[in-house]
């Protein structure tokens, strides 16, 4: 599903009144996530799942080509996990 996809669904069950009121509420919604992520904070829906930002080591890599060893840098990367909830309705 994508971002506009996700806003034409609000927008059919009732909760918006417009489809680019949808849009821009969900957009205000992704920025607030993406601020907290940035800022290093974790986001938590209990039941449904975390996003956590998580630092990853430098690595040794290999170029899939020439299989030449690459020295990937450390870096910040965001990491899900579902919830109870979520895995329930699942499986």
């Amino acid at each position: 599903m994508t971002k506009k996809e996700l806003a034409n669904v609000l927008f059919e069950r009732g909760t918006f009144n417009s489809k680019a009121e949808a849009e821009r509420k969900l957009e205000a919604v992704l920025n607030i996530m993406e601020e907290t992520l940035v800022a290093g904070e974790n986001i938590n829906f209990i039941g449904w799942g975390k996003l956590e930002v998580v630092e990853r080591a430098p690595r040794i890599g290999r170029n899939p080509k020439t299989g030449e060893e690459v020295q990937i840098e450390a870096r910040k990367s965001v990491k899900f996990k579902a919830g109870k909830t979520l895995l329930g309705k699942l499986n």
